[in-house]
């Protein structure tokens, strides 16, 4: 698996700077037969903010709804399509690039040991 992330920015409204990230994994075809495989195309490897109260009724429901829409996260399914992720200055996007490589790292290892299932893994110690 390699991890491609692109960084680029564009005027926002009112002339402010939007900063975008593009991220993208390049993964082999044994990688996206184990994310098919072990259903990880749903799997969370990044989330900005964690709801914490999730309401009830209508307007739980609602504000659910609105802090999804709010929010930033990237699934496996996100990375192994690309997703572009704005951000609103370069202090947020270095943050979020660090935790992306870092969840990446993270999900590389659970690709490793799945690849592994199955077989015997020999080590030298």
């Amino acid at each position: 698996m390699k991890l491609l992330l692109r960084s680029d920015q564009r005027s926002g409204m009112l002339g402010k700077v939007v900063f975008t990230l593009s991220v993208r994994a390049d993964l082999s075809a044994a990688e996206k037969s184990n994310i098919v495989k072990y259903k990880l195309g749903e799997t969370v490897l990044y989330e900005k903010n964690t709801l914490t109260d999730r309401g009830s009724g209508l307007i739980g429901l609602a504000s659910r709804a609105a802090f999804r829409a709010m929010n930033i996260t990237v699934s496996v399914n996100d990375l192994a399509g690309g997703k572009k992720v704005e951000c609103k200055d370069i202090v947020e996007m270095i943050a979020v690039i660090d935790q992306i490589k870092e969840a990446a790292q993270m999900f590389k290892a659970v690709l490793d040991t799945a690849a592994n299932f199955g077989g015997e893994e020999v080590i030298d110690l």
